[in-house]
């Protein structure tokens, strides 16, 4: 596929139109037509000045028929209240073609009228995928708006990680670093941010909290620059995390000391700034899960009590809407049932999205990647890996350099795709009990208009409105 650089004048007809840096919908159903494809594969793929005019344009769309960027803070204090329960709300890391992977999400959301879900992605993953937080937001929103789907977007940055070793080394840089991703993340429209300093937990200290210290303190520090840089009318949800992905069970006291800790730290700092909405522990499960030899993957002993009691913990103690557990999407189908049933808040899903996109591959295609990835992930190979072990465990760096042509497959390939993701989708909202969720986000969740500067050019986007149009919010 040769990738669009420009857009055509009138991409919607005139049910679309423009006046002084505002656009008029005459009829919404044309945004769920194949002009939204070319439009946000402009936004992808287009350089400069179009690029630009594409993202504003579906930034602009959504605030006018009501598919806004939002945080889902106010739902999980809510939650924390004890006002709702009985859901799980489902993250999903949109890593590969990620335009029709989001079409099907939000398909599967309108037909059971789910409004509690969160797209997201990590801090590992906007470098190798290649999606910066602009072009993820003008992606998600394009899908939902692809879809006729209506109702705040929640965009989360997943793991805006500390680097344990950078940190080591210089650590006013890397949390520098770390807030640098977060004000070009918030800027874009990511009102969600999950902050992750749990690798700076010291456990050779001696007591709970000198080992949490550093967690906490630095989880503060990040807390009040993504506060800063909120928009007004906005209260990012912010996530803490008290134990690494893939390390040993969190326990009760763990979540004491560091809320105790963050808790404290904060209200001392910043009286009656907002704290956290969730908190992230480790429960058994791992990213990615651990890859056999012969490619499948083991078994989980996932703690369910620990999980339901860190939740309860949470709610009540410290006001908040629960545990949240990572690294869940390669459970077992039997598994995620029990998520709602312990009340759990939030859950984190994301590699076996990526094994199905894999799957659907052309077989060519898979092979190209494979032989790149012989070449280009070399180092990452340890001595007794197997072929499969090594392809699972690195095919995501492939994404970015392949994003392209994975937004380009065959026919045939993209309808074999599509129906097993909405079949995945359906299946985990179903078991994780998010449907029916769209009135509880309706209730509690009301995100501001927040119309952005046209780009050079805008006016040359679609036709202009008449001057006695109503262009009013």
């Amino acid at each position: 596929m040769t990738a669009p650089h420009s857009l055509d004048h009138g991409l919607f007809g005139d049910d679309v139109l423009y006046r002084d840096g505002r656009i008029l919908v005459k009829d919404d159903a044309v945004l769920a037509s194949p002009a939204m494809d070319r439009l946000v594969r402009v936004a992808v793929f287009g350089e400069g000045a179009a690029r630009e005019q594409a993202r504003w344009l579906i930034w602009e769309l959504g605030q006018r028929v009501g598919v806004r960027a939002a945080s889902i803070h106010d739902l999980y204090m809510a939650r924390g209240r004890g006002e709702i329960h009985g859901f799980t709300v489902p993250a999903i890391n949109v890593r590969g073609m990620s335009y029709d992977t989001a079409r099907a999400i939000f398909r599967v959301a309108k037909k059971l009228d789910a409004g509690a879900f969160l797209l997201e992605i990590a801090r590992s993953e906007i470098a190798y995928t290649d999606q910066r937080p602009a072009e993820y937001v003008a992606v998600m929103l394009a899908a939902a708006l692809r879809e006729g789907f209506r109702g705040p977007v929640f965009i989360q940055g997943d793991h805006f990680q500390v680097n344990h070793k950078k940190f080591a080394l210089d650590p006013e840089t890397e949390v520098g670093a770390v807030k640098a991703l977060a004000r070009e993340a918030i800027a874009a429209g990511f009102y969600n941010i999950d902050v992750d300093t749990s690798t700076l937990v010291d456990l050779s200290k001696p007591t709970l909290d000198t080992q949490q210290e550093v967690n906490y303190t630095r989880a503060v520090e990040l807390t009040r620059a993504v506060r800063e840089l909120q928009p007004a009318g906005v209260t990012i949800s912010v996530g803490g995390e008290i134990g690494e992905v893939g390390t040993s069970n969190s326990t009760p006291e763990e979540l004491h000391a560091f809320m105790r800790g963050y808790n404290r730290l904060l209200a001392g700092e910043a009286p009656g700034m907002a704290g956290l909405s969730k908190i992230s522990v480790q429960s058994g499960t791992s990213h990615g899960g651990v890859v056999l030899a012969d490619g499948s993957i083991a078994d989980v002993a996932l703690d369910l009590p620990t999980l339901e009691k860190l939740s309860v913990i949470a709610r009540r103690e410290y006001g908040m809407s629960g545990a949240v557990q990572h690294g869940a999407s390669t459970l077992p189908d039997t598994a995620f049932n029990h998520f709602p049933r312990t009340e759990t808040a939030e859950i984190h899903l994301a590699t076996n999205f990526q094994n199905m996109l894999y799957d659907a591959l052309p077989a060519a295609l898979r092979d190209e990647i494979y032989a790149w990835l012989r070449t280009n992930a070399a180092d990452e190979r340890k001595p007794k890996d197997t072929d499969e072990q090594f392809f699972y465990k690195t095919r995501k760096k492939a994404i970015g350099p392949f994003k392209a042509k994975l937004w380009a497959l065959p026919t045939d390939a993209q309808r074999k795709l599509d129906a097993a993701y909405d079949a995945k989708f359906e299946f985990l909202f179903t078991q994780l009990a998010v449907g029916g969720t769209a009135a509880h986000v309706a209730k509690y969740v009301k995100p501001p208009v927040q119309h952005r500067p046209a780009p050079q050019g805008a006016d040359a986007l679609v036709p202009a409105a008449p001057d006695d149009a109503d262009l009013s919010d």
